[in-house]
């Protein structure tokens, strides 16, 4: 096993079990309390201990996150919920809250790591959370790759770095747009992403978009593909991909991506085609990407003023529910419309193919013309076997 762990997000149970299929060492989630994501934390306590076993089962670990900014009605019954979790299996709490991780700490045998809502930025910061006992420190986004160094070599405590998703207008989080426009609070699990809405440009009276052009404050998303070698030789022990709310799809396929350059660096101290992995991921991502912080300051050149430029992405079609050896018959859960007689391109753990399919049959064996009832079952045969949890996509 990789000594380096790529933690992946996951907003349901089946974005979880792929999660970890696909290459996640860990997998973070948010319960239906304390957590900053409120609408992507659908995990009931039942859930979660679904989850802990289905992760050790696959030698991974379960991190919950406890990482609202906590008022005075946030506190009851935090400590009653960490011994749930810990009952549950739960190896990780991520807190912003120094209360919680002294609960943590003091009254469970979990490990108690420091959010990045902290802001961790510097290797003083980190020398106070490791006299505090925690377990590891989820460093702030706005940092170099010189910084990171800096404070790795400042510290023996276990450091997490991101290196994929989306990136905050404020610094490390800490946003009140949605706060003051919405009613929602950022920091309290209820962010309505406000800085990636259109708005006009105007000035002295003057609308300065007048095309109805794209205007945000929103930054390009993360993709630290090019950073990982040197995040690698920095000695980062984990690295933590963003995206709760995020598809399943999209959870595979940057999931596998990091997953594969991580063990190719790991195993050869080389990459031999970072744009493998590049093109790869483009296959799930729609919004354009910039390295963040890593290499440089960010200039306007990493910013997403127009929502133009989006992407768009390859067309998620399916997943596999099981295969009959027997009949050569793949049984399917559709995602999106697709015909007959077509190419298709089968997406697993195990690499990337292209297969053609003839008809599709719908469970009472009519033949259909076109998959187009999203979460409809159905079925085609195929000499191909393929196994649960592969993804089928247009070619």
């Amino acid at each position: 096993m990789s000594k380096f762990e790529l933690l992946a997000p996951a907003g349901d149970l089946e974005k979880l079990k792929v999660a970890i299929l696909y290459g996640a060492n860990a997998v973070f989630i948010g319960g239906l309390k304390f957590s900053l994501r409120s609408r992507a934390s659908n995990f009931t306590i039942d859930d979660i201990k679904e989850a802990c076993d289905f992760a050790h089962k696959h030698n991974a670990k379960i991190h919950v996150t406890c990482n609202i900014v906590m008022h005075n009605n946030d506190t009851n019954g935090i400590l009653d919920y960490l011994k749930e979790l810990e009952a549950c299996g739960v190896d990780c709490i991520i807190a912003s809250s120094l209360y919680i991780l002294k609960l943590v700490k003091e009254n469970t045998k979990m490990e108690a790591h420091v959010s990045t809502q902290c802001s961790s930025a510097n290797p003083e910061a980190i020398k106070f959370y490791e006299r505090l006992g925690v377990n590891r420190v989820v460093l702030a986004r706005e940092l170099s790759l010189d910084e990171i160094n800096e404070i790795r070599k400042s510290t023996k405590t276990d450091i997490e770095a991101f290196i994929h998703g989306g990136m905050c207008v404020s610094y490390s989080g800490r946003c009140m747009l949605s706060n003051n426009m919405t009613n929602r609070d950022a920091n309290r699990g209820g962010c309505a992403h406000s800085c990636r809405w259109c708005y006009d440009y105007v000035n002295d009276g003057v609308k300065y978009n007048p095309e109805g052009d794209y205007f945000a404050m929103s930054s390009k998303d993360l993709c630290a593909i090019p950073a990982i070698p040197k995040m690698m030789d920095i000695g980062i022990n984990s690295f933590k991909i963003e995206g709760r709310m995020k598809s399943l799809h999209y959870i595979a396929t940057v999931v596998n991506a990091y997953r594969r350059i991580i063990d190719e660096y790991e195993t050869t101290g080389k990459v031999l085609d970072y744009n493998k992995y590049i093109n790869a991921i483009s296959k799930a991502e729609n919004r354009l990407t910039a390295t963040g912080f890593l290499f440089h300051e960010p200039t306007i050149e990493e910013q997403l003023y127009d929502l133009n430029l989006t992407v768009p992405t390859k067309d998620f079609i399916g997943i596999v529910k099981s295969y009959d050896k027997e009949k050569h018959i793949a049984y399917i859960e559709q995602r999106n419309y697709f015909v007959p007689f077509s190419n298709i391109e089968v997406f697993s753990p195990r690499g990337t193919k292209i297969i053609p399919i003839k008809e599709i049959f719908d469970m009472d064996g009519n033949p259909v013309d076109a998959a187009r009832h999203p979460l409809q079952p159905l079925y085609f045969y195929t000499d191909e076997e393929l196994e649960p949890y592969d993804l089928i996509r247009l070619e």
